[in-house]
């Protein structure tokens, strides 16, 4: 389903369809009980988000136990904007407990399945937003990507997820993971949908100080330029060792159609993108200790009953953050306390800021000689559902090719090209700085060059 036939659709129909889907994939955490009204705009359409972007319609759980039935007293700047434009929010939708996974494994209340495979993981940690769209319930949705979260399930599930740049959309509202990389992003059927919701989305936020004051351009006008002469680069580092050989070759593939339709395509070197992964999981757990602290029983999450015994507002801290959380949210604060901690901080923390810096770099120096870059978007194609919850480190190297763009705040965008083990392999197309544009116009003149919808 894409947003123009979606403009015709009965909106009771679209509850029923939604909560049949449910059934079968476990995509939803909220629903709307009766259909509600579409406004003026070129977003008229029903949709469903992630639920960890505050609504005050329905409750906003991150997908934990911690925050089961909380409301929020406002909602997030996207919300607004596309109500605006004339949405109507049907619900919110699953999600690895506060965004922490790569399968959407983590949510408390149950793994969500993959559409195109009910065995196989439909990516994480925005499963639910990419299964929603892949299975024809909804026209788009919105997630949140801090180091491939909207790419990663939508390479899994064949649709298209983008990433903007870091600060091009508004961050009001997201409940915080890792501040400095977490981004809003579509997920969508294709790429035109895609830059129709990113051009109502973005723009600058005075209640986000990382919002970036700058104008929006109208990517749905560029993005049939052609693109003939566009310089793309490779990027030697993202075809290495982890990289399945079947998602290889289909990547290979699409950079030569990409080729045929007129790009130059140039061999380029990231060396310091070898470190990102290591990097990332510093950042990113460090950021986690310090955003999740909040999250104590005394304000908006769940507090200790009388059965529980407590004797000192450190034991009830302790209990409520051991009785409520998940297992992967408690080993990622734990990483991240011991990154920052006295002794230590220096070592681990500090250094891998040093080398995220160095990885910014690398991106900045090459897109002085090229326009975009291209890479798969994942190793591997979609995994089976309990094949790697005993291993978080396997877990975690489904993020070797995104989180890169993460630590440089630079957009990128996964689109499908082509099937191995009859799943979709993603093509990741990454830009520069405020580069959506350019980003999007070449996935778009890929998409267009064939029939791989259809396969």
């Amino acid at each position: 389903m894409d947003i123009q036939s979606a403009k015709k659709i009965d909106l009771k129909q679209f509850l029923e369809d939604a909560k049949s889907a449910h059934e079968k994939f476990n995509i939803l955490l909220s629903v709307a009980d009766k259909a509600g009204k579409l406004g003026k705009g070129d977003l008229a359409v029903p949709c469903l988000i992630k639920d960890n972007i505050v609504t005050t319609e329905y409750p906003t759980t991150c997908a934990s136990k911690i925050l089961e039935g909380f409301k929020s007293p406002y909602e997030a700047t996207v919300i607004t904007k596309l109500k605006q434009a004339g949405a109507w929010i049907a619900g919110k939708l699953n999600l690895d407990e506060f965004a922490m996974g790569s399968s959407t494994e983590n949510s408390a209340f149950g793994a969500t399945k993959n559409p195109l495979d009910p065995t196989r993981v439909p990516g994480g940690s925005s499963g639910g937003s990419a299964a929603a769209v892949a299975a024809g319930v909804t026209p788009f949705s919105l997630g949140s990507d801090t180091g491939g979260s909207i790419r990663q399930p939508a390479a899994f599930c064949g649709v298209v997820g983008m990433k903007p740049t870091y600060g091009r959309v508004s961050r009001y509202g997201l409940v915080a993971m890792a501040s400095s990389l977490d981004q809003i992003g579509p997920v969508t059927t294709n790429v035109e949908d895609c830059a129709l919701v990113l051009k109502i989305i973005a723009g600058h936020d005075p209640l986000d100080a990382t919002s970036l004051d700058v104008p929006v351009p109208d990517y749905s006008a560029e993005l049939k330029k052609d693109i003939r002469g566009l310089k793309i680069g490779v990027p030697k580092e993202f075809f290495g060792e982890g990289v399945d050989k079947d998602v290889e070759e289909k990547v290979r593939a699409a950079i030569k159609k990409i080729e045929e339709l007129g790009a130059q395509i140039k061999e380029v070197s990231l060396p310091n993108t070898r470190y990102a992964l290591a990097t990332y999981y510093i950042i990113q757990p460090a950021e986690v200790s310090a955003n999740l602290a909040r999250f104590d029983g005394v304000k908006y999450s769940q507090s200790l009953g009388a059965d529980d015994a407590i004797e000192t507002i450190e034991e009830m801290y302790r209990q409520t953050r051991a009785k409520y959380l998940g297992g992967e949210v408690k080993r990622r604060i734990m990483l991240g306390t011991y990154a920052t901690s006295v002794g230590f901080r220096d070592a681990y923390y500090d250094r891998a800021r040093k080398v995220a810096m160095l990885i910014k770099q690398d991106f900045d120096r090459v897109f002085k000689e090229v326009d975009v870059l291209i890479t798969p978007t994942t190793p591997t194609v979609a995994f089976k559902l309990g094949e790697k919850t005993a291993d978080p480190l396997s877990m975690y190297k489904a993020d070797l090719l995104t989180v890169s763009a993460n630590i440089a705040g630079i957009p990128a965008i996964s689109v499908p090209c082509g099937l191995a083990d009859g799943m979709p392999v993603g093509l990741q197309i990454m830009g520069p700085q405020l580069g959506e544009s350019k980003v999007l116009q070449a996935a778009y003149a890929y998409e267009q060059s064939g029939d791989w919808r259809k396969r």
